[in-house]
């Protein structure tokens, strides 16, 4: 009985060291890791200050060219948010509500209609400005196949034609662009490269956009896409709401473009059968005579007496 408590208390003894060693060895990594963990959160609260977020989706109705551009946008910009569909029937006033559910600041909204018209919203939630836009000349990326590549998440260079700094609409469009499309410094998607520009260009009263990869260090570039042109409507005071800051003399509505295309042709079947009633018309008159004659001009018109024939012939009286 000895025996058995001796071993007993021995074994005893051993569970508390054994458990006392493990106690020791788990807390002591433990308070290495928290006190990392903290830190590095630290670091990283204060390096990610610009908190900007951009919602990016669409309406119903949307063809698959714009959804595929929406897509397009959605990996070239990790601080962006992606939502579904949205009914048309709702008011765009609704899109500040989705903004403040996820918690976004900034907007890219398309909207469709018609199935062949589609229109971007840029807007800064929920107190603007806003601008709207109609896309013309869509290429995406699947669709260019250009030999251009960039890294995901990358932070891009935003490039701006000089006339943004000259009239006041376009540089408020600058600093909309500027805050939507720039990544924000740190960003925990993002990646600390600089391997692509966007460049913003001003031709024709619209805006170019185009998005390069740096290639090389000295400046070569290689179009990666998408590529589209934006026609600027009207730039609004609020988010979708509010007074109107500009609005743009040179647009003309796509129902307008398409009205001007039908008129031209109806112009051109008007001439044609124009033409075509001149010339049978001068077909008839080309059975009878040539060209049309005149009276006057047999006044000087004199007959020789030997080709004088019947009753001229009487006229002529020779002596002999």
């Amino acid at each position: 009985m000895a025996k058995r408590k001796g071993t007993t208390e021995q074994s005893q003894n051993k569970v508390k060291k054994l458990k006392k060693s493990r106690s020791l060895s788990k807390k002591v990594p433990r308070e290495r890791n928290s006190t990392s963990t903290s830190t590095e959160g630290l670091l990283k609260k204060r390096k990610w200050i610009n908190k900007t977020r951009v919602l990016i989706f669409c309406s119903r109705g949307i063809s698959y060219r714009g959804r595929h551009l929406m897509n397009d946008l959605r990996r070239l910009m990790p601080h962006s948010k992606p939502d579904v569909k949205m009914e048309k029937k709702d008011g765009l006033f609704l899109v500040n509500e989705i903004c403040e559910i996820k918690n976004c600041n900034k907007v890219i909204y398309f909207e469709a209609k018609k199935k062949k018209d589609l229109y971007m919203w840029i807007a800064n939630s929920p107190n603007g400005p806003s601008a709207k836009f109609l896309i013309e000349n869509l290429h995406t990326m699947d669709e260019l196949k250009m030999t251009g590549n960039c890294l995901k998440g990358s932070r891009p260079i935003l490039s701006f034609d000089s006339s943004f700094g000259g009239e006041p609409h376009y540089a408020l469009l600058k600093e909309v662009f500027t805050q939507i499309f720039s990544t924000p410094y740190h960003h925990p998607k993002s990646q600390p490269f600089v391997d692509h520009v966007y460049t913003f260009s001003v031709g024709d009263n619209r805006i170019w956009f185009r998005n390069y990869q740096i290639v090389e260090e000295d400046g070569s570039l290689a179009e990666v896409g998408p590529r589209f042109v934006l026609n600027l409507i009207k730039i609004f005071g609020g988010s979708f709401i509010g007074p109107t800051l500009y609005e743009n003399p040179h647009y003309k509505s796509p129902n307008e473009q398409r009205r001007d295309l039908k008129r031209e042709a109806s112009l051109r079947y008007q001439n044609r059968i124009q033409s075509k009633a001149v010339l049978d018309q001068r077909r008839e008159q080309s059975k009878d005579t040539s060209y049309k004659m005149d009276t006057t001009d047999e006044v000087f018109f004199t007959i020789k007496p030997e080709d004088a024939e019947g009753l001229a012939k009487s006229t002529f009286y020779r002596k002999k």
